[in-house]
């Protein structure tokens, strides 16, 4: 009951095999109509939370947080050693770059960092079965080769993050029982071709089927994941606790169920991590209508150090070690220019103060973004953890941190001023262009840039309008000085041979100026201009399209 609606391509055979399309069937079949229940709560609770209802630590699982006997599985095969993940994209080459980094793990990113053309969808899946076959090679346009040259024994350990639960694959269709068709779950549909096709070669290699879960809201979504993992263990006879999944905290809502997070999934556990990004925006799009106390400044001025933040990454792993979890920190945006010395330097200061504090607070790991910053980063866990390979069994019983802290987003500080806005525009305009030509990690103005920090950029200037904010200029922030920067960024860009600025200006406004605040800017971007045209667009009226519109 799947039917293949994109185009086809070279090798897409490999992955599009019978038994894969009828794994993936399989799932839709057993977990779609949970899916959509689940993002039907999501609506919910932002209603609430638009309505004025804060969220909150759960009574109804007081009992499991209060349980001192439960642990989770912890580390499988390969990732007792987690002190720096590299994350990135799956095309070929980017993933030879991650697998000579020397980072101890590769994040192989299908969500934020992948725009998800069909082409790059399949594409990035070919990549992984190459790369955990060890055959992985890539020729360049200009001729040079690209090949791993670490060991196989000595590359990183492999962790997938799938897309997450609100997004379509609109190159598959799915039918249900009662007939009623659909685009597939991207989610189901990158879990299910990588682990149906590389699972036991992973298992094989010393490792395992390992997982990055993002965007999740609640332990019932959590526990979805979990029913998901024993059936496809089921599936193909593995035993069941062989997976692995590292839970991406990066909502505000799941920020108040890490525990119960833990628990739905302790049986395929390995950790946490502090997904900073994606929770800076959902905290701007869960209150976007809740006035001044949940206004932020400029974008730069909302870092690790502000209080909030502090409270979320100390509840963190305060969390995970009193479970025996993993706690990972995240990516300071900061990428070196080898081009400007200057600017290499300030960006590797920053991020060894930023990988310092984390190793110091106990997390066990961290990301960067780019190969040249793994020294600056290992250098700042080695100095903490020496010859262990985490920290896990450092507890943090001097964490306190309650429901208020969480949300007293006013102790950040600072001020909006008019260089604020214009990044905001100006970064937003261009990742999404780069995002429509199909690369979703763009660097720009030495950050790395993917779909979570241009979330961050667009949100902002929707809740500065809608709270009537007034720069340090004594600009008032609202739809037309906003156009008005968009339009001169928007002049001097769009004769670029090539672009397609005018297709993301165009987005730009939908998702910061229009009528309605989408969810996430990727939804209605993803079915306009990355769907095949021969792919399935008479789903105009299915539960994903409707939660791309906040109450």
């Amino acid at each position: 009951m799947i039917e293949i609606t994109g185009s086809t391509g070279e090798r897409f055979d490999e992955i599009l095999t019978p038994d894969a399309i009828a794994f993936i069937d399989h799932l839709h079949q057993a977990f779609a109509g949970r899916r959509q229940e689940l993002l039907l709560e999501r609506l919910r609770k932002r209603t609430d939370a638009a309505n004025g209802r804060d969220p909150k630590f759960l009574t109804t699982t007081a009992a499991i947080r209060e349980d001192p006997t439960w642990r989770v599985a912890g580390a499988g095969p390969g990732l007792a050693d987690r002190r720096v993940e590299i994350t990135g994209p799956t095309d070929p080459k980017m993933a030879i770059n991650a697998l000579n980094s020397g980072a101890r793990v590769w994040l192989a990113d299908l969500e934020d960092a992948t725009s998800p053309t069909w082409g790059n969808v399949i594409g990035g899946q070919l990549s992984l079965h190459d790369a955990v076959r060890s055959n992985i090679r890539f020729t360049s346009q200009e001729g040079k080769e690209y090949r791993v040259t670490t060991p196989p024994e000595l590359t990183p350990t492999i962790v997938m993050r799938p897309r997450g639960w609100h997004l379509v694959e609109k190159h598959l269709s799915f039918t249900d029982r009662a007939g009623r068709t659909s685009p597939a779950s991207a989610s189901l549909v990158d879990f299910g071709l990588y682990f149906w096709h590389n699972a036991h070669e992973l298992v094989a290699a010393g490792r395992g089927p390992y997982f990055y879960l993002p965007k999740l809201e609640s332990h019932e979504e959590a526990r979805l994941w979990n029913d998901i993992f024993v059936f496809a263990q089921q599936r193909i006879g593995m035993a069941t606790g062989t997976i692995r999944a590292t839970v991406l905290i990066e909502t505000i809502q799941a920020s108040f169920e890490m525990e119960e997070i833990l628990y739905e999934l302790r049986e395929h556990c390995a950790g946490l991590n502090a997904g900073r990004w994606d929770y800076i925006f959902s905290i701007i799009k869960t209150f976007l209508a809740r006035g001044r106390r949940f206004a932020f400044p400029d974008r730069d001025r909302i870092t690790m150090t502000v209080p909030f933040m502090r409270a979320y990454t100390e509840l963190l792993v305060a969390t995970c070690h009193k479970r025996g979890a993993h706690a990972i920190g995240g990516m300071s945006a900061l990428i070196p220019n080898r081009r400007d010395a200057v600017a290499t330097e300030r960006a590797l200061a920053r991020v060894a103060d930023d990988k310092r504090r984390e190793a110091r607070d106990g997390f066990d790991g961290t990301w960067v973004a780019h190969p040249d910053l793994i020294p600056t980063a290992l250098a700042e866990f080695d100095a903490v953890l020496g010859e262990r390979p985490n920290q896990v069994d450092r507890l943090r019983d001097d964490v306190s941190v309650t429901a208020g802290d969480l949300l007293d987003v006013a102790t950040a500080g600072g001020t909006v001023t008019l260089d604020g806005v214009r990044a905001n525009v100006s970064v937003a305009l261009r990742y999404i262009e780069a995002w429509l030509r199909g690369i979703g990690a763009v660097a720009i103005d030495n950050l790395m840039e993917d779909a979570a920090t241009a979330e961050i950029s667009r949100s902002l200037l929707r809740q500065w309008i809608e709270n009537r904010v007034v720069t340090d200029e004594g600009w008032p922030v609202d739809r037309e000085l906003v156009t008005g920067i968009l339009d001169t960024e928007l002049a001097a860009l769009r004769e670029t041979p090539g672009s397609r600025f005018d297709d993301a200006a165009e987005v730009l406004r939908e998702v910061s100026l229009g009528e309605d605040f989408p969810t996430f800017l990727t939804i209605g971007a993803y079915a306009r201009y990355l769907a095949d045209d021969d792919a399935d667009d008479d789903a105009d009226d299915e539960i994903d399209e409707a939660l791309a519109v906040a109450v």
